[in-house]
């Protein structure tokens, strides 16, 4: 569901990045006064995990279409929701200036869409009330497919209205919400199973590792606490360098509804402000399209899913390292 620049204009592009800048603000404060040392690696490695799944497109069948893991509701039911918010962030910041994945004028949109919801709308409304009185699989799994379907029903809602407000004549408010609704709720039926199964496995192996559900206390689980985050690094690592090989090469979500609407997946804009963020993303996207410049070898995508899940890693651990020795 990134969104490329051209949807947008400065004014509405503008006001979301202020609408995720005072969240991540919030969110910054909210962490530092949690003070919990031991999200300092769990923001690192879920991070990088949520990226390297993200690069891991699965086919909607019977739709032409494909979609991906946003993330934003299984981060927060590790780290909460602030935390969880942040390392979101990492994940879309890296994506945009290194990948160009999605458009850096339309960032602030991408982390309004993808992050804020999930985050909060499914962290806060959803997962915590769920989990009251003890986490189980069963609530996990209601609280995964109720909390993925609802936000990203929200922020393909927000794509829709950012892009009406835009005044984006090709994509049409009525065609353009009846193409983008029903396929992400496919997508955000999927998700919520991924997720479910991901949590079911740390309930499994350390259950105090989830949050919101009142277990503080070291448990009898499978796994120690770091062979838990250790194997989720190296699930990370097998995703993003051999599974992203078999990703799905349909059209995600959104370019499929562009598809549909408008006849195109690709619209240009038209300026100084369009041109400058270009300009500034070819200058620092060394992997666009998780590729090696000019070629088309598998091994492009292996290194970028590698590298991006590492240079989220290290933007997740340092946020936290940050803040937390700010605190202390």
């Amino acid at each position: 569901m990134h969104m490329a620049d051209a949807l947008v204009i400065p004014a509405v592009a503008g006001t979301m990045y202020l609408a995720s800048s005072a969240a991540a603000g919030v969110s910054v404060h909210k962490v530092k006064l949690e003070n919990d040392p031991k999200k300092i690696p769990a923001m690192g490695v879920m991070g990088a995990f949520v990226f390297a799944a993200q690069m891991i497109n699965f086919t909607i069948p019977g739709t032409g279409s494909s979609g991906h893991l946003c993330g934003g509701l299984l981060l927060t039911a590790v780290l909460g929701p602030w935390a969880g918010f942040l390392s979101m962030i990492g994940v879309l910041l890296t994506q945009c200036l290194f990948f160009a994945d999605g458009g850096l004028l339309a960032l602030g949109c991408n982390i309004w869409n993808m992050a804020f919801y999930g985050c909060f709308v499914g962290g806060l409304l959803i997962w915590k009330p769920v989990m009251k009185g003890g986490a189980t699989k069963k609530k996990i799994l209601l609280a995964s497919v109720l909390g993925s379907v609802l936000t990203l029903q929200m922020g393909a809602f927000s794509v829709v209205m950012e892009t009406l407000i835009s005044g984006i004549t090709e994509l049409p408010f009525g065609a353009f919400v009846m193409a983008m609704q029903p396929i992400h709720l496919a997508i955000g039926l999927v998700e919520g199973l991924i997720t479910a199964a991901v949590l079911c496995f740390i309930y499994d192996a350390r259950p105090e590792l989830l949050w919101g559900t009142g277990q503080t206390e070291e448990s009898e689980g499978r796994l120690t606490a770091g062979r838990t985050l250790g194997l989720l690094a190296i699930l990370t690592a097998l995703a993003a360098g051999i599974l992203s090989l078999f990703a799905s090469s349909l059209p995600d979500g959104l370019e499929w509804a562009m598809e549909r609407t408008a006849g195109t997946s690709e619209l240009a804009g038209s300026g100084a402000v369009y041109e400058t963020a270009e300009g500034i993303q070819n200058a620092l996207s060394f992997l666009p399209d998780y590729a090696f410049k000019g070629s088309e070898s598998a091994a492009g995508t292996t290194v970028s899913g590698l590298v991006g899940a590492l240079i989220v890693g290290v933007i997740c651990f340092m946020i936290a390292a940050v803040l937390h020795r700010r605190r202390a």
